[in-house]
């Protein structure tokens, strides 16, 4: 009699992670430090009801806008270990740009922006009279979304002072909720994932060690 034949479909590849950015601004508010968070609506595929920095993928235009901006040196020497320069300034840029589109806060210096992509993003800082400013950003560290995961990201945390900022907060279909919130209050009321504390406390750590 021949053996039983046991079928088992074979293992599921992890999907694979997009390249994304992310934002991380803290300021100084009677002696507490505060960071812009927003919460991930409920209906979100990705991590809904929690509250996270700005941040997204990056998308294909974004190399074309950040070949003209320029990184500080020491982050671009970092950023470029894993993926190369035109990468890691695509990648400043896009922090920058999803922070703009989740929140309407700028990251940008005074001057005259002339863009060679024409994006709602690059509009909005021209009419500002803002150029984005990539060299307000520090890197601080890199998270990759587990393999069990259906979504994945290999997202680079940027962090800059929330003091340096032009604009006014907006509510957004891409996050409800958003407002400068205490540290003391984020650790232990609001709902945020592990790798959010984590880089919370990297961006905290990595700010008062330039103190």
């Amino acid at each position: 009699m021949a053996p039983t034949q046991y079928w088992a479909p074979p293992p599921t590849r992890p999907a694979r992670p997009r390249h994304a950015a992310s934002l991380v601004l803290l300021r100084s508010n009677k002696q507490e430090l505060e960071a812009l968070l927003g919460r991930r609506p409920m209906t979100a595929r990705f991590m809904p009801g929690v509250y996270v920095f700005p941040g997204g993928a990056l998308e294909r235009e974004d190399y074309a806008v950040a070949s003209a901006l320029e990184l500080r040196p020491d982050v671009e020497t970092r950023l470029s270990r894993h993926g190369g320069k035109r990468r890691a300034r695509a990648l400043a840029w896009a922090a920058i740009r999803e922070t703009w589109e989740e929140t309407g806060i700028m990251v940008g210096k005074q001057g005259t922006f002339e863009p060679t992509n024409n994006i709602p993003a690059t509009r909005a800082f021209k009419d500002a009279g803002l150029i984005p400013s990539v060299a307000k950003l520090d890197y601080i560290v890199r998270a990759v979304t587990p393999t069990h995961s259906p979504i994945r990201f290999d997202t680079r945390f940027f962090t800059a002072e929330g003091k340096d900022v032009r604009g006014e907060l907006v509510e957004t279909n891409e996050l409800e909720d958003i407002g400068w919130y205490s540290l003391r209050h984020v650790l232990s009321h609001l709902k945020i994932m592990g790798v959010t504390r984590f880089v919370l406390e990297e961006a905290q750590r990595n700010r008062l060690n330039k103190m």
